[in-house]
């Protein structure tokens, strides 16, 4: 089994530069996409012994969604940049490691389609200035079966990409699109990312669905209090894989303060520098039901399509394992955050 560095190194090859630089770089001097990973390094395990773990189990449950392991795939566009079978490869892998497909209102395949192949998925959304467009975008994700609603709110501004100024990156190739971003008439929208929105248009969201609603981008606790005030159903401590503020705290680091302010109140899961089953427990230890993956999975998905999401996902899978074992837990409930330093 290849290691997910292995496994980019291929990616690398494989795809068109310009795309690459796409799912590989950040924002600015790209500070904040080197700390979400650093931080994990910084930190280290202490394990405990003779605890007759026996036999794991990796299972959670987060906002009515059972996963078999505390690991999803997070929402990230474009996946035909990486394979032609795009979105559709990484959800049937997915679905085939039994855990939750975020799909991304810039998926290059529609949620109908995405749906077909699996299982349990929720829907990743950026609220438009347009409440009708975005409210038949929310009812198309509910009709094809989606389990929660994902709402981004850390994009009010785009964040400055160098790399993909330096490739004059700014449009699909042909035959591509964001396919979610299809109007009545069929013409694809580009995604806005209204610099305008406030708590009021959340609670009107929250009045337009049935899902549950999590909101991804939660960095400050103020932030996390005000959600959890306002009946949200989860949190996604999540810096955009450092691709929206460079110098921004890293995921890892805010975790503990939005745990602290969370309370159990509702889920929490992060994403943001996970490459190993290592990196998993640290997260969950600290406080996290679950994490999301999303540039291991990209790099899976170029290197060989669906058999290398598999792989990824499989990896992280046994190292998670390993690493609950060793610490001395049978399930992920049972980390506690004295096992971090």
């Amino acid at each position: 089994m290849r290691t997910i560095a292995e496994l980019e190194a291929i990616a690398r090859e494989r795809m068109e530069p310009a795309h690459y630089d796409y799912y590989a770089g950040g924002a600015g001097e790209e500070a904040t996409l080197r700390a979400n990973e650093e931080e994990f390094r910084r930190r280290v395990l202490v394990p405990r012994a003779l605890r007759g773990v026996g036999k794991r189990d990796l299972t959670v449950e987060v906002s009515g969604s059972t996963m078999s392991m505390p690991i999803l795939v997070c929402p990230t566009a474009f996946h035909r940049l990486a394979h032609s079978d795009g979105e559709l490869a990484t959800a049937q892998a997915t679905a085939e490691a039994g855990t939750v497909f975020v799909c991304s209102m810039a998926s290059t395949t529609a949620v109908e389609d995405v749906a077909k192949v699996a299982d349990v998925f929720w829907f990743q959304l950026y609220p438009q200035s347009d409440r009708e467009f975005t409210e038949a975008v929310i009812s198309r994700a509910e009709n094809a079966s989606a389990r929660a609603l994902v709402v981004t709110v850390d994009s009010a501004v785009h964040g400055r990409r160098e790399r993909d100024h330096r490739h004059a990156f700014h449009d699909l190739p042909p035959g591509l699109a964001a396919e979610n971003m299809r109007d009545a008439t069929g013409r694809v929208r580009d995604i806005e990312m209204p610099a305008d929105l406030t708590w009021d248009d959340l609670a009107w969201l929250r009045e337009t669905t049935k899902m549950p609603v999590l909101l991804k981008g939660v960095l400050h606790p103020e932030d996390a209090r005000r959600a959890v005030a306002a009946g949200i159903d989860g949190l996604v401590v999540s810096n955009h894989g450092g691709r929206q503020l460079d110098g921004a705290i890293s995921s890892l680091a805010a975790l503990p303060e939005i745990v602290s302010v969370v309370d159990g109140q509702v889920p929490l899961i992060l994403d943001g520098g996970v490459r190993s089953g290592a990196d998993v427990v640290k997260a969950l230890a600290l406080g996290a039901d679950a994490v999301g993956v999303g540039r291991p999975v990209l790099w899976g998905l170029a290197a060989a399509g669906q058999e290398g999401v598999a792989e990824v996902l499989e990896r992280l899978r046994e190292e998670t394992d390993t690493a609950l074992g060793l610490c001395g837990a049978r399930t992920p409930g049972e980390l506690t955050a004295d096992l971090v330093r």
